[in-house]
Protein backbone atom coordinates (compact mmCIF):
# COMPACT_ATOMS: atom_id res chain seq x y z
CA UNK A 1 0.00 0.00 0.00
CA UNK A 2 1.30 3.47 -0.93
CA UNK A 3 1.75 6.19 1.12
CA UNK A 4 -0.89 8.19 -0.53
CA UNK A 5 -3.67 5.12 -0.44
CA UNK A 6 -3.01 5.14 3.68
CA UNK A 7 -3.22 8.83 3.80
CA UNK A 8 -6.85 9.01 1.73
CA UNK A 9 -8.19 6.05 4.02
CA UNK A 10 -7.09 7.84 7.14
CA UNK A 11 -9.03 11.28 6.21
CA UNK A 12 -11.91 8.89 5.40
CA UNK A 13 -11.34 7.38 8.92
CA UNK A 14 -11.21 10.87 10.34
CA UNK A 15 -14.11 12.36 8.72
CA UNK A 16 -16.58 8.73 9.89
CA UNK A 17 -15.42 9.97 13.27
CA UNK A 18 -16.39 13.17 13.09
CA UNK A 19 -19.66 12.48 11.49
CA UNK A 20 -20.47 9.80 14.52
CA UNK A 21 -19.65 12.31 17.33
CA UNK A 22 -21.77 14.83 15.48
CA UNK A 23 -24.61 12.38 15.03
CA UNK A 24 -24.35 10.97 18.51
CA UNK A 25 -24.07 14.79 20.20
CA UNK A 26 -27.03 15.49 18.15
CA UNK A 27 -29.29 12.63 19.78
CA UNK A 28 -28.31 13.36 22.83
CA UNK A 29 -29.06 17.41 23.02
CA UNK A 30 -32.50 16.34 21.29
CA UNK A 31 -32.86 13.69 24.42
CA UNK A 32 -31.71 16.17 26.75
CA UNK A 33 -34.49 18.22 25.83
CA UNK A 34 -36.96 15.91 25.88
CA UNK A 35 -36.10 15.25 29.42
CA UNK A 36 -35.47 18.41 30.85
CA UNK A 37 -37.98 20.70 28.85
CA UNK A 38 -37.95 23.06 26.03
CA UNK A 39 -37.99 27.15 26.08
CA UNK A 40 -41.44 28.28 25.19
CA UNK A 41 -42.48 31.67 25.90
CA UNK A 42 -46.23 30.31 26.83
CA UNK A 43 -45.32 28.02 29.34
CA UNK A 44 -41.36 28.17 30.65
CA UNK A 45 -38.63 25.58 30.67
CA UNK A 46 -39.28 22.45 32.66
CA UNK A 47 -36.58 21.59 35.03
CA UNK A 48 -37.83 18.44 36.75
CA UNK A 49 -41.06 16.55 36.64
CA UNK A 50 -42.27 14.02 39.15
CA UNK A 51 -45.05 11.87 39.95
CA UNK A 52 -48.04 13.15 41.64
CA UNK A 53 -51.67 12.35 42.94
CA UNK A 54 -55.04 14.45 43.16
CA UNK A 55 -56.41 14.65 46.71
CA UNK A 56 -59.22 16.82 48.59
CA UNK A 57 -58.74 19.02 50.55
CA UNK A 58 -57.63 16.98 53.44
CA UNK A 59 -56.13 13.59 53.18
CA UNK A 60 -58.13 10.75 52.56
CA UNK A 61 -59.05 9.28 55.81
CA UNK A 62 -59.53 5.18 56.18
CA UNK A 63 -62.26 4.49 58.86
CA UNK A 64 -62.19 1.45 60.89
CA UNK A 65 -64.20 0.06 63.66
CA UNK A 66 -62.74 -0.39 67.36
CA UNK A 67 -64.71 -3.59 68.09
CA UNK A 68 -64.47 -6.91 67.14
CA UNK A 69 -68.08 -8.16 65.40
CA UNK A 70 -70.19 -8.82 62.78
CA UNK A 71 -71.13 -5.56 61.06
CA UNK A 72 -74.63 -5.05 62.02
CA UNK A 73 -75.63 -2.49 59.46
CA UNK A 74 -74.26 -0.21 57.00
CA UNK A 75 -75.90 3.62 56.73
CA UNK A 76 -73.91 5.36 54.31
CA UNK A 77 -73.29 5.31 50.61
CA UNK A 78 -70.58 5.95 47.99
CA UNK A 79 -70.43 9.80 47.36
CA UNK A 80 -72.75 10.85 50.35
CA UNK A 81 -71.57 13.77 51.96
CA UNK A 82 -71.32 13.39 56.09
CA UNK A 83 -70.41 15.32 58.67
CA UNK A 84 -68.13 14.64 61.82
CA UNK A 85 -69.82 12.20 64.15
CA UNK A 86 -72.58 10.89 61.61
CA UNK A 87 -73.41 7.41 62.28
CA UNK A 88 -71.49 5.57 59.01
CA UNK A 89 -72.16 1.96 60.18
CA UNK A 90 -72.59 -0.55 63.66
CA UNK A 91 -71.04 -3.91 64.65
CA UNK A 92 -73.21 -6.16 66.30
CA UNK A 93 -72.88 -5.53 70.30
CA UNK A 94 -76.31 -6.96 71.63
CA UNK A 95 -74.73 -8.80 74.53
CA UNK A 96 -73.71 -5.56 76.20
CA UNK A 97 -76.48 -4.32 76.77
CA UNK A 98 -77.39 -6.46 79.69
CA UNK A 99 -74.02 -5.77 81.28
CA UNK A 100 -74.49 -2.22 81.03
CA UNK A 101 -77.94 -3.19 82.90
CA UNK A 102 -76.59 -4.62 85.45
CA UNK A 103 -73.48 -1.94 86.11
CA UNK A 104 -76.09 0.93 86.45
CA UNK A 105 -78.32 -0.79 89.01
CA UNK A 106 -75.11 -1.76 90.36
CA UNK A 107 -74.26 2.03 90.54
CA UNK A 108 -77.69 3.06 91.98
CA UNK A 109 -77.62 0.67 94.90
CA UNK A 110 -74.15 2.70 95.46
CA UNK A 111 -75.51 5.74 95.03
CA UNK A 112 -78.77 5.23 97.71
CA UNK A 113 -76.28 3.35 100.12
CA UNK A 114 -74.31 6.09 99.99
CA UNK A 115 -77.43 9.10 100.45
CA UNK A 116 -78.26 6.56 103.48
CA UNK A 117 -75.22 6.93 105.23
CA UNK A 118 -74.66 10.46 104.65
CA UNK A 119 -78.15 11.46 106.10
CA UNK A 120 -78.22 9.33 108.83
CA UNK A 121 -80.90 7.39 110.57
CA UNK A 122 -84.65 8.25 110.02
CA UNK A 123 -87.13 10.74 112.13
CA UNK A 124 -88.65 7.55 113.47
CA UNK A 125 -85.80 5.44 114.63
CA UNK A 126 -84.33 8.60 116.30
CA UNK A 127 -87.61 9.27 118.12
CA UNK A 128 -87.49 5.51 118.63
CA UNK A 129 -83.91 5.41 120.36
CA UNK A 130 -85.33 8.68 122.86
CA UNK A 131 -88.39 7.09 123.88
CA UNK A 132 -85.99 3.58 124.71
CA UNK A 133 -83.88 6.22 126.60
CA UNK A 134 -86.26 8.29 128.50
CA UNK A 135 -87.97 4.14 130.10
CA UNK A 136 -84.74 3.19 130.79
CA UNK A 137 -84.28 6.33 132.77
CA UNK A 138 -87.70 5.96 134.29
CA UNK A 139 -86.43 2.84 135.59
CA UNK A 140 -83.27 3.81 136.75
CA UNK A 141 -84.75 6.11 138.96
CA UNK A 142 -87.69 3.73 140.38
CA UNK A 143 -84.95 1.38 140.66
CA UNK A 144 -83.19 4.05 142.82
CA UNK A 145 -85.67 5.09 145.20
CA UNK A 146 -86.81 1.24 145.75
CA UNK A 147 -82.85 0.68 146.69
CA UNK A 148 -83.01 4.00 149.09
CA UNK A 149 -86.06 2.49 150.32
CA UNK A 150 -84.74 -0.98 150.99
CA UNK A 151 -81.92 -0.02 152.55
CA UNK A 152 -83.48 2.11 155.27
CA UNK A 153 -85.43 -0.55 155.92
CA UNK A 154 -82.42 -3.14 155.93
CA UNK A 155 -80.84 -0.73 158.27
CA UNK A 156 -83.63 -0.79 160.50
CA UNK A 157 -83.63 -4.64 160.25
CA UNK A 158 -86.80 -4.57 159.01
CA UNK A 159 -86.23 -6.54 156.18
CA UNK A 160 -83.37 -9.47 154.75
CA UNK A 161 -80.30 -8.64 153.93
CA UNK A 162 -81.11 -10.84 150.69
CA UNK A 163 -84.05 -8.49 149.82
CA UNK A 164 -82.12 -5.49 150.31
CA UNK A 165 -78.85 -7.37 147.75
CA UNK A 166 -81.76 -7.64 145.45
CA UNK A 167 -82.72 -4.27 144.95
CA UNK A 168 -78.60 -3.40 144.95
CA UNK A 169 -78.77 -5.45 141.67
CA UNK A 170 -81.59 -4.07 140.54
CA UNK A 171 -80.04 -1.11 140.18
CA UNK A 172 -77.09 -1.66 138.38
CA UNK A 173 -78.87 -3.62 135.64
CA UNK A 174 -81.25 -0.28 135.57
CA UNK A 175 -78.05 1.86 135.36
CA UNK A 176 -77.01 -0.42 133.09
CA UNK A 177 -79.84 -0.30 130.54
CA UNK A 178 -79.40 3.43 130.82
CA UNK A 179 -76.34 3.77 129.68
CA UNK A 180 -77.05 1.75 126.48
CA UNK A 181 -80.20 3.45 125.25
CA UNK A 182 -77.94 6.89 126.01
CA UNK A 183 -75.41 5.38 123.79
CA UNK A 184 -77.94 3.91 121.01
CA UNK A 185 -79.27 7.20 121.13
CA UNK A 186 -76.33 9.31 120.34
CA UNK A 187 -74.73 6.83 117.63
CA UNK A 188 -78.47 7.30 115.92
CA UNK A 189 -77.80 11.22 116.13
CA UNK A 190 -74.05 11.06 115.12
CA UNK A 191 -72.35 11.46 111.86
CA UNK A 192 -71.15 8.62 109.54
CA UNK A 193 -67.57 8.06 110.35
CA UNK A 194 -65.11 9.13 107.89
CA UNK A 195 -63.65 5.84 107.06
CA UNK A 196 -67.28 4.84 106.30
CA UNK A 197 -67.84 7.93 103.78
CA UNK A 198 -64.89 7.08 102.15
CA UNK A 199 -65.89 3.27 101.60
CA UNK A 200 -68.90 4.55 100.42
CA UNK A 201 -67.70 7.05 97.67
CA UNK A 202 -65.42 4.78 96.84
CA UNK A 203 -67.65 2.26 96.16
CA UNK A 204 -69.89 4.70 93.90
CA UNK A 205 -67.11 5.57 92.20
CA UNK A 206 -66.13 1.77 91.02
CA UNK A 207 -69.62 1.48 90.19
CA UNK A 208 -70.04 4.63 88.20
CA UNK A 209 -66.59 3.51 86.45
CA UNK A 210 -68.02 -0.09 85.58
CA UNK A 211 -70.63 1.45 84.24
CA UNK A 212 -68.51 3.91 82.09
CA UNK A 213 -66.28 1.19 81.26
CA UNK A 214 -69.21 -0.67 79.11
CA UNK A 215 -70.84 1.89 77.81
CA UNK A 216 -67.19 2.86 75.92
CA UNK A 217 -67.04 -0.66 74.90
CA UNK A 218 -70.76 -0.30 73.19
CA UNK A 219 -69.61 3.00 71.98
CA UNK A 220 -66.55 1.58 69.87
CA UNK A 221 -69.49 -0.96 68.13
CA UNK A 222 -70.54 2.71 65.88
CA UNK A 223 -68.52 3.77 63.36
CA UNK A 224 -68.95 7.47 62.89
CA UNK A 225 -67.01 10.11 60.70
CA UNK A 226 -64.14 11.68 62.00
CA UNK A 227 -64.45 14.84 59.21
CA UNK A 228 -66.68 16.31 57.64
CA UNK A 229 -66.39 15.02 53.87
CA UNK A 230 -67.71 12.53 51.20
CA UNK A 231 -67.59 8.92 51.23
CA UNK A 232 -65.41 7.94 48.37
CA UNK A 233 -65.74 4.48 48.92
CA UNK A 234 -68.08 1.96 50.89
CA UNK A 235 -65.78 -1.26 51.72
CA UNK A 236 -67.63 -2.66 54.40
CA UNK A 237 -70.52 -5.27 53.87
CA UNK A 238 -73.07 -6.00 55.89
CA UNK A 239 -73.02 -9.65 57.94
CA UNK A 240 -69.34 -9.72 57.34
CA UNK A 241 -67.38 -9.95 60.82
CA UNK A 242 -64.44 -7.09 62.05
CA UNK A 243 -61.22 -8.80 64.09
CA UNK A 244 -59.27 -5.47 65.41
CA UNK A 245 -56.66 -7.83 65.25
CA UNK A 246 -56.09 -7.69 61.53
CA UNK A 247 -57.83 -4.41 61.34
CA UNK A 248 -58.87 -3.20 57.43
CA UNK A 249 -60.47 0.21 56.48
CA UNK A 250 -64.19 -0.03 56.49
CA UNK A 251 -64.60 3.36 54.71
CA UNK A 252 -62.77 6.05 53.08
CA UNK A 253 -63.48 9.99 53.67
CA UNK A 254 -62.41 12.96 52.42
CA UNK A 255 -62.75 16.48 52.33
CA UNK A 256 -63.62 17.12 48.72
CA UNK A 257 -64.44 20.90 48.19
CA UNK A 258 -61.40 21.56 46.16
CA UNK A 259 -58.74 19.75 44.81
CA UNK A 260 -54.84 19.53 45.47
CA UNK A 261 -51.98 17.27 43.66
CA UNK A 262 -49.42 15.88 46.29
CA UNK A 263 -46.23 15.32 44.18
CA UNK A 264 -43.37 13.43 45.57
CA UNK A 265 -40.06 15.17 44.61
CA UNK A 266 -36.95 12.80 43.99
CA UNK A 267 -33.92 13.55 46.30
CA UNK A 268 -32.03 14.47 43.32
CA UNK A 269 -34.29 17.25 42.53
CA UNK A 270 -35.11 19.21 45.97
CA UNK A 271 -32.61 21.94 45.09
CA UNK A 272 -34.64 22.88 42.32
CA UNK A 273 -37.80 23.07 44.33
CA UNK A 274 -39.24 25.99 45.88
CA UNK A 275 -42.53 27.71 47.30
CA UNK A 276 -44.52 29.57 44.89
CA UNK A 277 -43.09 27.69 41.66
CA UNK A 278 -45.31 27.31 38.46
CA UNK A 279 -45.86 23.92 37.47
CA UNK A 280 -48.26 22.27 34.31
CA UNK A 281 -50.11 19.05 35.36
CA UNK A 282 -50.33 16.50 33.00
CA UNK A 283 -52.34 12.86 33.43
CA UNK A 284 -53.57 10.74 30.69
CA UNK A 285 -57.19 11.17 31.75
CA UNK A 286 -57.08 14.59 30.67
CA UNK A 287 -56.83 13.58 27.24
CA UNK A 288 -53.87 16.21 26.16
CA UNK A 289 -55.06 19.02 28.42
CA UNK A 290 -52.89 20.73 30.88
CA UNK A 291 -53.27 22.40 33.91
CA UNK A 292 -51.50 24.80 35.84
CA UNK A 293 -50.58 25.65 39.24
CA UNK A 294 -48.07 26.19 42.08
CA UNK A 295 -46.24 25.43 44.83
CA UNK A 296 -48.17 25.96 47.86
CA UNK A 297 -46.33 23.62 50.74
CA UNK A 298 -43.26 21.65 51.07
CA UNK A 299 -42.85 18.85 53.56
CA UNK A 300 -40.19 19.19 56.23
CA UNK A 301 -39.46 15.81 56.26
CA UNK A 302 -38.20 13.11 53.74
CA UNK A 303 -39.92 9.82 52.98
CA UNK A 304 -40.75 7.06 50.91
CA UNK A 305 -41.97 6.99 47.83
CA UNK A 306 -45.67 5.74 47.32
CA UNK A 307 -46.71 6.55 43.72
CA UNK A 308 -45.47 3.96 41.71
CA UNK A 309 -45.26 5.08 37.79
CA UNK A 310 -45.25 1.63 36.08
CA UNK A 311 -41.66 2.57 34.21
CA UNK A 312 -39.02 0.43 34.70
CA UNK A 313 -36.44 2.72 35.00
CA UNK A 314 -38.31 4.34 38.34
CA UNK A 315 -36.15 3.50 41.58
CA UNK A 316 -38.35 2.73 44.46
CA UNK A 317 -35.48 2.65 46.89
CA UNK A 318 -34.95 6.75 46.68
CA UNK A 319 -36.05 8.82 49.51
CA UNK A 320 -38.93 11.75 48.31
CA UNK A 321 -40.09 15.22 49.76
CA UNK A 322 -43.78 15.90 49.42
CA UNK A 323 -45.07 19.24 47.65
CA UNK A 324 -48.41 20.40 47.78
CA UNK A 325 -49.95 21.62 44.50
CA UNK A 326 -52.71 24.55 44.40
CA UNK A 327 -54.61 24.57 40.91
CA UNK A 328 -55.04 27.66 39.14
CA UNK A 329 -58.37 26.38 38.37
CA UNK A 330 -60.30 24.28 40.92
CA UNK A 331 -63.27 24.31 39.05
CA UNK A 332 -62.82 20.87 37.05
CA UNK A 333 -63.37 18.07 39.59
CA UNK A 334 -60.57 15.32 39.23
CA UNK A 335 -60.92 12.47 40.52
CA UNK A 336 -59.36 11.54 44.08
CA UNK A 337 -56.71 9.39 43.78
CA UNK A 338 -56.40 9.89 40.05
CA UNK A 339 -52.26 9.72 39.41
CA UNK A 340 -50.64 12.97 37.02
CA UNK A 341 -47.55 14.20 36.29
CA UNK A 342 -46.05 17.12 37.67
CA UNK A 343 -43.30 19.20 35.52
CA UNK A 344 -41.97 22.34 37.65
CA UNK A 345 -41.09 25.34 35.93
CA UNK A 346 -37.94 27.46 35.90
CA UNK A 347 -39.71 30.67 36.57
CA UNK A 348 -40.87 30.75 40.01
CA UNK A 349 -44.39 33.05 40.88
CA UNK A 350 -43.32 35.74 42.99
CA UNK A 351 -45.88 36.51 45.82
Amino acid sequence: MTAQRRSILGGVAALLVIAAVAFFGTSRSRNSVQARGTANNTIGLVVFASPGRVEGASETTQVGAAADGILKAVYVKEGQFVKRGTLLGEIACDDLQPTLQTARAEADSARQARARLLRGARDEEKKIASEKTAAARATFEEAKSRLNMQRALYQKEQVSRATYDQAVRDLGVADANLRAALRTEELVAAPPLQEDTARADADVLAAESRVRTVQERIGKCSIVAPINGTVLRVYARRGESFSTVTPRPLFSIADTSTRHIKAEVDERDIDKLSVGQNVIIQADALEGKKLRGSVARISAMMGRKSISTGEPSDKSDRDILEAVIDLDDNSRPLPIGLRVTVQFLANPRRR
